[in-house]
């Protein structure tokens, strides 16, 4: 049974708080009993063992046990939420899904069949072998979006070793591996799931006050937008034990200006794929980028400077995309990056690479320094062509308050010069209004976008680190 691990585990917690959810909490005993009646119900409407479901919600009481019910029910599922509602019809049309699922603001479901008939030959390899399948969707930023299918039997197999019970809040999304991950975590070590309702920094700070809340997993963007608004002045956190980032690069004054505010916090670099999982991993410190990755279960290596990952949890392959990995079995991250012994240093995607006269730019470096100036918002540079040098560096910036474009664009060189080498500083400085991140809280780039969704994180050197 796939989720008897699991089940064991509630079973030993059957007193404690499992999920709070709009200000009400939910124990294991009542997780338990609700995922007997999901598996009851899956029964009464006849769904098979098989079926490819789509099951559009945000973190709630219901959407996990539904959830995990349906995962033994050996159902290949697609999480989707409200954020990608312009890209549903599409996405349900990759994935041939077959039924669906939608939990309300309410956490009422309501069921809809659909007339397709999944026929791709991943489907068929997963229900020969009576697997759970998770089907995880890229963010299309470089066209359209990649459907990468897992087999949940090999994704979950690491969620067996107990680790640290923390109660944990659900930042990241229900149909993003970094959340869906975070559920596992929370659930298999016997840990507390605290649901946000909205994102934004008063509102999570708030949860993290009232509930003791011990781990939270975010984004780069979401730091900086804490920093920005000042919204850690307002509510108490020292229950905060460990912060944990990724899907982005982090901008190293941004990191640096956090740890300077709460030393007492760990944070911690995280490295996934939705291709992959997500890897273990151990910062050098908390000022730090250097960081190791790994585990159980993750192979590392790096080649001409790229980070490429072997992984036993790795998808069976895209339902729509050739296969990205080469003939051994490794999947190239397209990440550069930098190697000191066991530590790595993410530098930036190989497409986001500005080539000045030959000379190599990476946009996360050129931002952290920006993004230290006084005044600065939020900043993304990027390249734009160029008949004498190849290309030149940009810079796009938002403003805390209104300032002269003359005024800031020469205070701007003029620090980038002070930090940074001279084919590095940008040459065009845009202002701008609008915000320069998504609904998931991750930096929109225009340019050299990435080919698939995660982030953070040479030579041909092979890596593998003890985590």
């Amino acid at each position: 049974m796939l989720i008897d691990f699991l089940l064991a585990v509630f079973e030993k917690n059957n007193d404690k708080n499992a999920i709070v959810w709009k200000d009400k909490t939910y124990s294991y005993a009542w997780l338990l009993e609700r995922i007997n009646y999901w598996q009851n119900r899956i029964q009464s409407e006849k769904i098979e063992k098989g079926k490819v479901v789509v099951l559009e919600a945000d973190f709630s009481p219901n959407s996990i046990a539904l959830f995990l019910a349906l995962m033994e029910h050996s159902c290949i599922l697609v999480p989707l939420t409200r954020s990608i509602e312009s890209q549903q019809a599409e996405f349900i049309e990759i994935a041939q899904a077959e039924i669906y699922f939608s939990i309300d603001d309410n956490d009422h479901l309501k069921i809809t069949k659909l007339p397709n008939v999944a026929h791709h030959e991943f489907y068929t390899r997963l229900k020969t072998s009576s697997h759970a399948g998770l089907v995880l969707f890229s963010s299309g930023s470089t066209g359209k979006s990649k459907a990468a299918v897992h087999d949940l039997v090999k994704l979950l197999e690491k969620f067996k070793i107990p680790r640290y019970n923390y109660i944990t809040l659900t930042f990241l999304l229900y149909d993003h591996i970094g959340g869906l991950e975070t559920m596992f975590y929370t659930l298999s070590n016997g840990g507390c799931i605290v649901t946000a309702q909205t994102r934004s920094p008063d509102s999570i700070l708030e949860r993290v006050e009232k509930y003791k809340v011990e781990l939270l997993p975010v984004s780069p963007t979401f730091i900086n937008l804490i920093l920005l608004s000042e919204s850690y002045k307002r509510y108490d956190f020292s229950s905060l034990k460990t912060v944990t980032y990724g899907t982005e690069p982090m901008p190293e004054s941004t990191l640096a200006r956090f740890h300077g505010l709460f030393p007492h916090i760990k944070l911690i670099q995280k490295y996934g794929l939705s291709e992959l999982g997500i890897l273990r991993s151990k910062s050098k410190s908390s000022n730090s980028l250097w960081v190791k990755v790994g585990g159980e279960g993750f192979q590392t290596r790096v080649v001409e400077g790229i980070l490429q990952i072997k992984a036993s949890s790795a998808m069976l392959g895209y339902l729509n995309a050739p296969t990205p990995f080469i003939e051994d079995g490794w999947f190239n991250t397209k990440d550069v990056v930098e190697i000191d012994g066991e530590y790595l240093k993410i530098l930036g995607r190989q497409s986001e690479i500005i080539n000045v006269g030959g000379e190599k730019v990476y946009p996360a470096e050129v931002e952290s320094v920006i993004q230290s100036l006084d005044n600065v918002a939020e900043v993304t540079v990027y390249g734009e062509k160029n008949a004498i040098t190849g290309n030149i560096v940009c810079a796009k910036v938002r403003l805390l308050k209104e300032e002269d474009k003359k005024q800031l664009t020469k205070r701007l060189k003029h620090y980038c010069r002070e930090h940074l080498q001279n084919y590095k500083v940008p040459v065009k400085v845009k202002i701008v209004e609008e915000k320069q991140y998504s609904e998931r809280f991750k930096k929109i780039r225009q340019n050299n976008q990435r080919d698939h969704p995660e982030t953070p994180i040479s030579n041909g050197m092979s890596f593998r680190a003890s985590l």
